[in-house]
């Protein structure tokens, strides 16, 4: 069976809004388009290898394809990414029946996104990795679709973008399974998924009557 995995990259405020530069993704005036640059030594290169070492399909939203569609078939034979990202098929969460998806072993998820996806998982083959893609992944965490997170976190605040994590993610506990830190501060943690949200209590087992009080306030 398949995993749906979503690889990303983010800010402490988790914004993952162009990482890779100026005119990636400028919507909604965006000025830090390729924050990520600064940060990207080898150790950073060395994380970003192990998510794409096992066997994987992408997934991606529109957007996101439209960037890498325009990038990646034209690096050269000599960047492994971009010849890893020419050969693995590409799925592609759009809106628009009519899209032609040009860009070699690519293909529509479909009008019923969730369900393609369902279905997929169920399947025999590589993992679905994602790769930013943020309107595709509010979808994801929405309908519980995710079964594992490569997150690398970058030490800045960007205040405002396109965040990994938004209203409606449906809930769930992940285990760390990895965590490595960059010398130049990036975090890389591996989550995978674990379960049901476990819940307790540091309260006391007899509330004091200001407790009680401050409880019938908030209703």
């Amino acid at each position: 069976m398949r995993k749906i995995i979503v690889g990303a990259f983010v800010s402490l405020d988790g914004v993952m809004q162009a990482p890779g530069g100026p005119q990636e993704d400028p919507i909604g005036g965006f000025q830090f388009g390729g924050w990520v640059v600064p940060y990207f030594d080898e150790a950073m290169g060395a994380a970003v290898d192990a998510m794409f070492a096992r066997p994987f399909d992408l997934l991606l939203g529109r957007k996101t394809y439209d960037i890498f569609a325009a990038y990646w078939p034209y690096a050269g034979p000599d960047d492994p990414i971009g010849t890893l990202f020419d050969r693995v098929t590409k799925f592609v969460a759009t809106r628009n029946p009519d899209l032609k998806l040009e860009w070699q072993n690519s293909k529509s998820l479909g009008p019923d996104v969730v369900a393609a996806l369902r279905a997929s998982k169920s399947e025999d083959g590589p993992n679905l990795l994602t790769q930013g893609s943020t309107d595709l992944l509010k979808t994801l965490f929405q309908h519980d679709l995710v079964d594992e997170l490569y997150v690398h976190t970058f030490p800045l605040v960007l205040g405002s973008g396109k965040r990994l994590f938004s209203q409606g993610a449906a809930p769930v506990a992940m285990s760390l399974e990895s965590s490595t830190t960059s010398p130049s501060g990036v975090t890389t943690n591996k989550y995978v998924r674990k379960g049901a949200v476990e819940t307790g209590s540091f309260g006391a087992d007899q509330p004091s009557e200001a407790e009680l009080e401050r409880r019938r306030k908030l209703s």
